[in-house]
């Protein structure tokens, strides 16, 4: 294998056979020592959280696979911590796409004058650069299409599997009397040109609430996968 990337909680590697493998790691994003998923550094270390977080990714893989939602997913191997992924072009060099369902983070720092703390939001759609030296500003659809980073049908065809993908998230976790307040996604385009879901999706990119608390990533894997723990 040859490792073509270290990113903050994968390292990648580029098989013999044209896929990548990812390499899950214990580190998750925040700052001072607090996880925080909208965080674009790396603010601690948690020991087990690359195992949650692959488990947790394997999980709703599947399911997207089940609904025919495309994503770059080929298998996983949890014990080792690697997931087998197809090839994906970034648009740009890169965008996090975020769906909210409560007004929390970032989005509470930016509209806070108008906006209250977990107030309902109609799964509110919004993209961001990735570009840490800017603080992974947000963008609108025009600037996207005028810069040539995403074109205007592509925008709407993110924006709609970013809603499907994230309802089917939200469904699953409600199964589990959970609740989904956000989620960040990263999305590429495969072979084919096809947009598709890539990287992962784990408690380290969504918040998480059960009965107003906020989930700790290693506790939602356990809540989701536990067979006994039902709503």
């Amino acid at each position: 294998m040859k490792q073509v990337y270290s990113g903050k909680t994968k390292d990648v590697y580029e098989l013999e056979n044209g896929h990548y493998l990812l390499k899950f790691k214990d580190d998750v994003t925040g700052e001072d020592g607090v996880f925080d998923p909208g965080a674009n550094t790396v603010g601690l270390s948690i020991e087990g959280a690359g195992k949650a977080g692959l488990k947790v990714t394997q999980f709703f893989f599947e399911k997207f696979k089940e609904k025919n939602i495309p994503t770059h997913y080929v298998d996983a191997n949890v014990d080792s911590r690697e997931m087998t992924v197809v090839p994906a072009t970034v648009f740009g060099e890169g965008l996090e796409v975020i769906c909210r369902f409560r007004a929390v983070g970032s989005f509470l720092r930016r509209y806070g004058k108008y906006a209250e703390e977990g107030q309902q939001l109609d799964a509110f759609v919004e993209v961001t650069l990735k570009d840490d030296e800017r603080g992974d500003p947000p963008i609108s659809r025009d600037a996207l299409d005028m810069l040539g980073i995403l074109s205007q049908e592509e925008y709407e065809e993110l924006k709609s599997l970013t809603k499907e993908i994230s309802h089917t998230v939200k469904e699953e976790l409600a199964k589990k009397g959970m609740e989904l307040y956000d989620i960040k996604l990263e999305f590429g385009r495969d072979a084919d040109h096809r947009i598709i879901l890539i990287d992962e999706i784990s408690g380290g990119n969504m918040r998480v609430y059960k009965d107003g608390e906020y989930i700790h990533p290693l506790e939602l894997e356990k809540l989701l996968l536990d067979s006994s723990s039902v709503k």
